[in-house]
């Protein structure tokens, strides 16, 4: 999954609205996914505001990966990362890595034509 435009992760604590921007899917979603995954745990300020840490913006990425691209139901994803976590991990590291490629050799081609 490529977050969009691959925009690097550089702050300690992101807010919801930021997370959704970046996965590009409603601030509901998340909400959604934090109660069905366990893996999800966003720190929580006095106001009981979601700050989601880069280690959470990971596993958004590999749920995203499962439920949305791959098209896994939520227990099928939820059985998946019980099972084989390391597996799922190392297969969207791949698809990350492919999808820069992909980026880089299309502007290049841009850039040549």
């Amino acid at each position: 999954m490529m977050l969009k435009k691959d925009k690097k992760i550089e702050k300690l604590y992101y807010t919801i609205g930021e997370v959704s921007e970046l996965f590009e899917v409603n601030a509901s979603l998340i909400r959604f996914w934090e109660k069905e995954f366990d893996i999800l745990k966003p720190k929580k300020n006095k106001k009981g505001n979601r700050l989601f840490t880069p280690q959470d913006i990971d596993h958004l990425r590999i749920i995203y990966h499962l439920v949305k691209e791959r098209g896994y139901t939520l227990q099928g994803a939820r059985e998946k990362l019980k099972n084989n976590k390391e597996e799922v991990i190392n297969k969207v590291a791949v698809v990350d890595s492919l999808n820069r490629i992909k980026e880089f050799l299309l502007d290049l081609k841009e850039q040549m034509q």
